[in-house]
């Protein structure tokens, strides 16, 4: 089988990762959260290590464990045969991510894996490898989530960001691959590109970037280090090879940029010191004479500078890119001082880049505004942990003087106002609804931020009828808006809902900045019958995204149908079933588009079934399949009413977890019977445990907010509301978004590993514990089971209210008679039960 290796990279650019793998002929790749994971030979982890412009690192995964405490951690990086892969000369360092049980901090952690190292070789050989922090032989890194440790060789060792030709800084450079991260974003290389020009150049990494990208030279070629050379797989004559491949490209790139064949690449600073820095890093990349760096200020900035590089007048006029990274204004009173700045980068713009594309990258989206430019294209993206954006613009119109502004008014309007003459024109005057709104965006967005920074959530709900005069929802996926106008109330004239909602929109496009034709408004009303299977208004394939969610991808569709295909308020259901579902067996019914199952597949289930009646759905719900390259033979989708199915006992198949979510109402021609979810839901819970492995759950959800669960449900079964821990922060304004019950057979006799307690009085053998219901547990009676049954044991016995503690701290345990199935309570001092334990 081939290896299987996982390639890291910063946030938000997992998708350009897998395109460029993909171009590479990387076999196998699948984008996660962190990056993207492939199964392929050795010679495509040396090509990714040699030329991935975006990557971070090239992991090779050696094993996965489970780890429940230090020890685990170091039993399980014992049982690897590390002389297989280095020797013990070889200095070493770790890596270590994540913390959990017996695990406080990543340092303890990456010290007991570097224990465990360091002792498998003195045991074996009476000598151990030295640990070296910096540029080590070899470097392990360790990755603990959901209970278990992955641990990877770094084969590609320093990060490839590294290209080895930064000789000098300047303020808050920008990381290598983050600038190609932008130059792809942008376009470049584009043979429609004959120029590319970096007004505030820094020191100089845009340009660097983009002539090693135009002359095809492989970033990794000047890395002089690997985290493969000391490894023992290593293949020395096919990493060779690969060098030599890229050697001849890079001499050709560069004879070509010789004879002018290449793109104009050109830098500008007013800062003489990022002049110098970005003269000696171009020095250290040799490109000296494929870009040109000149001082200069914005103000003085024109295109004829390219004169110098291109002698043809024809040349004048020709297309190119101006991409820039200008300073954010992170500190107090640094945003009004920056204004200006913003405001003459778009003038110049304007006035002498007529016909070019513009890339301006920031994390200030107020100074943004001031460029007085329509983005056509916005991207999301971190610098480090900061949040920003990449703002393209094709800018329209040339000349300075009044007759052409007045010519370019024109084509922009004709260019359905994609850009703007002025930055007023950009921020047209607010009405005093329409700034409330906004201001209350930007409160809901400083609110989220952290959050979505932190956790890597793309799609999620922005705004619900926060403000009982703006009742939308507002959806965020990815780069697109999704806004649901509810209904209004009858007491609203049509007049007053219109004007809400275009304050709405001018308050979206103030604060979130959507491209054109990336909002899409719907009205939200109930719907009947086959309502909500028609389709909408819309052209062919608009407003249809792949986005992501954890390591799932989804087909959505933003204008074509009421709902997009994604549920975000079960976002942290979908990750519970994930979580639960490794090597189960899980039915979704009512499955809608399947991402439910695509999440538990993903999470290792070993079969799943996923019914629905719509074949608009599963056609939906295969193409979520296809993209998460998941095996149909595995699971499987079914065309059937769920009631039918349901009603005549399912397929005979047991199944470890089913996931019910019913609609709440339906009266469709395609249903055998009406469907009332609060009239039918404990017929259809009792039929769906019925298909429950013995300790299986069921896991059922409604939106119906006034929902009531069956008495007869919580008392014949184990049913817990969980709809609190299944709500995520984006909809912690409405927590009745809906209900979620997790619910299992109640455990009527319960051995406690197989062991039959016996007791002085006669009982017979052997005594079953009984398990209650939600029954509170004192401290007092915990401390005793603890002590005679193991902290591992105790939850699986429930102590109820009226169960005191008798005097001299026995326990009152619930018990039924195995014989007679009569039930007693019977009083247990901590020293009898370890007496009965061990009889």
């Amino acid at each position: 089988m081939l290896p299987r290796w996982f390639v890291s990279c910063s946030n938000g650019l997992q998708g350009l990762l897998k395109e460029e793998l993909d171009s590479f002929g990387v076999k196998n790749t699948r984008e996660t959260v962190a990056g993207v994971e492939f199964r392929d030979d050795q010679s495509a982890a040396y090509r990714v290590c040699l030329w991935s412009r975006l990557a971070n690192r090239v992991f090779l995964p050696l094993t996965t464990f489970p780890v429940e405490d230090s020890d685990d951690l170091y039993d399980g990086c014992q049982a690897i045969s590390w002389a297989e892969h280095f020797d013990v000369t070889a200095t070493i360092a770790v890596d270590f991510v994540g913390t959990g049980p017996g695990i406080d901090n990543t340092q303890y952690g990456a010290q007991r894996v570097k224990d465990a190292v360091v002792d498998y070789f003195r045991a074996r050989c009476g000598e151990r490898p030295s640990v070296q922090i910096r540029n080590p032989d070899i470097r392990l890194n360790a990755r603990f989530a959901r209970g278990k440790v992955v641990l990877s060789l770094d084969f590609s060792g320093e990060s490839l960001h590294r290209r080895g030709y930064r000789r000098i800084n300047t303020r808050a450079p920008l990381k290598e691959n983050l600038a190609a991260a932008l130059l792809v974003r942008a376009g470049w290389p584009d043979q429609a590109f004959g120029a590319l020009i970096d007004p505030m150049c820094g020191s100089g990494t845009l340009l660097i970037e983009a002539a090693m990208m135009a002359a095809d030279i492989a970033p990794g070629l000047a890395r002089s280090q690997h985290g493969f050379d000391h490894w023992r797989g290593h293949r020395p004559e096919l990493w060779q090879a690969l060098l030599s491949e890229a050697e001849t490209r890079r001499d050709h790139g560069l004879a070509r940029g010789l004879m002018r064949k290449l793109p104009s690449i050109t830098g500008y600073d007013q800062d003489e010191q990022a002049v110098r820095a970005t003269t000696a890093n171009i020095d250290a990349a040799g490109l000296n004479d494929h870009i040109r760096v000149h001082r200069q200020t914005l103000t003085d900035l024109t295109n004829i500078g390219l004169e110098s590089a291109h002698t043809t007048d024809a040349n004048k006029d020709m297309r190119g890119l101006v991409i820039c990274n200008p300073p954010y204004g992170a500190r107090m009173g640094e945003q009004e001082q920056l204004k200006p700045l913003y405001g003459r980068l778009g003038e110049v713009l304007k006035a002498h880049f007529g016909g070019w594309r513009a890339a301006v990258f920031s994390a200030n989206e107020t100074l943004c505004f001031e460029l007085g430019l329509r983005a056509d294209k916005q991207y999301k993206l971190f610098n480090g942990a900061l949040p920003t954006k990449l703002l393209l613009f094709d800018v329209y119109g040339s000349g300075d003087d009044q007759s052409s502004k007045a010519s370019q008014t024109e084509r922009h309007k004709q260019n359905n106002s994609r850009i703007e003459i002025d930055a007023q024109a950009n921020q047209p005057a607010l009405s005093e609804g329409a700034m409330m709104l906004v201001n209350r965006l930007r409160k809901n967005q400083r609110k989220l931020r952290g959050w979505l920074r932190s956790s890597g959530i793309e799609c999620y709900r922005f705004y619900d009828a926060d403000l009982p005069e703006y009742a939308v929802a507002i959806d965020c996926y990815g780069e697109a808006v999704h806004i649901q106008e509810y209904a209004p109330p009858a007491t609203i004239d049509a007049a007053s809902a219109e004007r809400h909602i275009d304050e709405v929109r001018q308050a979206i496009m103030a604060v979130l900045q959507p491209s054109e034709g990336q909002q899409f408004f719907k009205l939200r009303q109930r719907q009947r019958g086959e309502q909500q299977y028609q389709r909408r208004p819309a052209g062919a394939g608009s407003g249809v995204y792949t986005v992501r969610e954890n390591s799932a991808l989804f087909e959505i569709n933003l204008s074509e149908y009421l709902d997009t295909g994604l549920f975000l308020d079960h976002r942290p259901v979908r990750k519970m079933l994930g979580e639960i579902c490794a090597g189960k067996r899980f039915l979704n019914l009512f499955c809608y588009t399947a991402s439910a199952t695509v999440s538990v597949a993903l999470g290792g289930a070993t079969e799943s079934l996923s019914i629905d009646m719509s074949n608009t759905y599963l056609d939906w719900a295969k193409r979520n399949f296809t993209l998460n390259k998941l095996d149909v033979s595995q699971h499987r989708l079914l065309r059937e009413d769920c009631l039918t199915w349901l009603a005549k006992g399912g397929d005979g198949t047991t199944y470890d977890v089913i996931f019910l979510d019913p609609p709440t109402f339906s009266n469709s021609r395609k249903m055998a019977d009406v469907l009332d979810i609060q009239k039918d839901h404990e017929s259809l819970i009792r039929q769906a445990i019925k298909l429950l492995t013995e300790d299986g759950l069921l896991v059922f959800s409604t939106n119906l907010r006034r929902f009531k669960m069956a008495e007869d449900i919580c008392t014949d079964f184990v049913a817990k509301n969980i709809s609190a821990e299944t709500i995520d922060r984006d909809f912690a304004r409405r927590a009745n978004i809906h209900q979620c019950w997790s619910i299992r057979n109640k455990p009527k006799k319960m051995k406690l590993s197989g062991v039959g307690l016996m007791a002085d009085s006669g009982i017979p053998k052997p005594l079953i514990l009984y398990t209650g219901i939600d029954c509170h547990l004192c401290e007092q009676a915990k401390e005793i089971l603890d002590q005679a049954l193991g902290q591992d044991l105790y939850e699986t016995i429930s102590i109820t209210g009226n169960e005191a503690l008798t005097e001299d701290y026995g326990l009152r345990i619930p018990v039924v008679l195995a014989a007679t199935g009569q039930e007693k309570s019977w009083p247990f001092t901590a020293a009898q039960i370890k007496r009965m334990m061990s009889d």
